[in-house]
């Protein structure tokens, strides 16, 4: 459903109007399209404090020229700063850039890892948290800010190049650890999954679909699953795609199994996207609506994850991503089976990666998506419509693609070093921080 706000006050007599009443100005996204595939202008690249970072031939793969005029993006490296003084240099660099920032810009702080031994290095680098969801939630025009936290400037390169890109325009007010793994780069940047196979569950429709493709547009391969039901959809999917279908119920005990012997060469990607919501106050909710949520969108999850990591299914340098929900973080009236479930994603990510990781060489990461402009969303009464569009800093819904955009970052043969990661697209939902 079209968001005829969004729309209004982007006319000139919305804007005086949202202005003099103090409502909400949304400004229109700039997302990737193969016409615009990078932010429309420059990069301007800030230092706060003593870096030790060679941050040069990592931006350089953004495509992005220099520019200290008018930035589409603003790389503030902070990873020196060791105490609150330190923190002066950060008013200092951001405050004269900040409003010269293009509409749908980008500011990324990077920042270091909290040191356990200096409290005074810890407490710096924690302030740099607050401080970037604070501005990422005033600065407005469609613009995001995000903070990076990291040690090693080559294992940032695709967050970086991600972050600083039009995928990551419903991204914002979010802090990414990246460990100091070695990654492997691509051959080509511009198609980084060339060569690999993902599957997709829930892919015949909705954010499957779109994360499906996403990923064929990077070059993947892709396995359509989804429910026996929907299995023409699934096949058209496909086959527009260039990929292949596979009905399955992934609430069955050896779907797992099954999903293995489908693919005796092995998988790459996996994408646990297949949910459902079946909204209920708990005082009325009966046990089938709980147990039903709770087997689709984590036991199944769980279930299939231990099957293909114990087959040996997911080949080494492979990626799972599993989709939470803001829902999880924040929790919501009406759906604490949807909760409770996307909670536990949180908890099986943040156990799993680190094994996973040393393992079978797998990593394990979560998107956590906000009010996405959905079917299902399309139909829920419009107040609570309304408030979901709004409640976030850019002040709009997501749309598929931007969860898509996000999961294809984390399946990136360059993200090895992102790892138990649950990043939420929502736009830096009001919800839950």
């Amino acid at each position: 459903m079209a968001d005829r706000y969004l729309s209004f006050t982007g006319t000139a007599p919305g804007r005086f109007l949202t202005r003099r009443l103090g409502l909400p100005q949304p400004a229109a996204l700039k997302r990737w399209s193969p016409e615009r595939p990078d932010l429309d202008g420059g990069l301007l690249h800030l230092t706060a404090g003593k870096s030790d970072l060679d941050l040069a031939p990592v931006l350089a793969r953004t495509g992005l020229p220099s520019d200290d005029g008018h930035p589409a993006a603003v790389v503030l490296d902070a990873t020196g700063i060791r105490d609150v003084e330190g923190l002066t240099d950060v008013h200092a660099a951001l405050h004269p850039v900040v409003r010269s920032v293009a509409a749908s810009g980008r500011i990324v702080v990077l920042g270091a890892p909290l040191d356990p031994a200096d409290h005074h290095q810890a407490a710096a680098q924690q302030a740099l948290e607050g401080f970037t969801r604070s501005l990422g939630k005033e600065i407005g025009r469609g613009r995001t800010v995000n903070l990076v936290r990291l040690t090693d400037a080559p294992a940032a390169g695709s967050t970086l190049r991600f972050l600083l890109s039009p995928g990551s325009a419903y991204v914002s007010g979010q802090v990414i650890e990246v460990g100091a793994q070695q990654v492997t780069a691509p051959a080509d940047w511009t198609r980084p999954l060339a060569g690999r196979t993902a599957l997709i569950t829930g892919a015949a429709r909705g954010i499957g679909e779109a994360v499906a493709e996403t990923l064929a547009r990077h070059g993947a391969e892709v396995v359509v699953l989804d429910v026996p039901q929907a299995e023409a959809d699934a096949r058209r999917v496909a086959e527009r795609l260039g990929g292949t279908a596979l009905p399955l119920d992934i609430t069955a005990a050896d779907a797992g199994t099954r999903i293995a012997e489908a693919l005796p060469e092995g998988l790459d990607i996996l994408i646990h996207n297949a949910g459902i919501t079946r909204d209920r106050r708990l005082v009325n909710m009966p046990a089938d609506r709980w147990t039903s949520v709770l087997e689709v969108n984590l036991a199944s999850v769980l279930r299939t994850t231990d099957a293909l990591l114990a087959a040996g299914t997911l080949r080494r340098g492979g990626r799972i991503v599993a989709t939470a929900s803001i829902a999880g973080i924040a929790g919501n009236a009406g759906q604490t089976n949807y909760g409770a479930s996307k909670a536990g994603i949180t908890g099986l990510v943040r156990s799993l990666a680190p094994r996973a990781l040393a393992d079978h060489g797998v990593t394990v990461n979560a998107v956590a998506p906000g009010f996405i402009e959905t079917k299902m969303t399309a139909a829920v009464p419009l107040f609570i419509r309304e408030a979901g569009r709004r409640m976030n800093s850019l002040a709009q819904g997501g749309l598929p693609v931007d969860v898509a955009e996000t999961t294809a970052w984390l399946a990136h043969p360059a993200s090895g070093a992102v790892n138990g990661q649950v990043v939420r697209v929502c736009g830096q939902s009001l919800l839950g921080a």
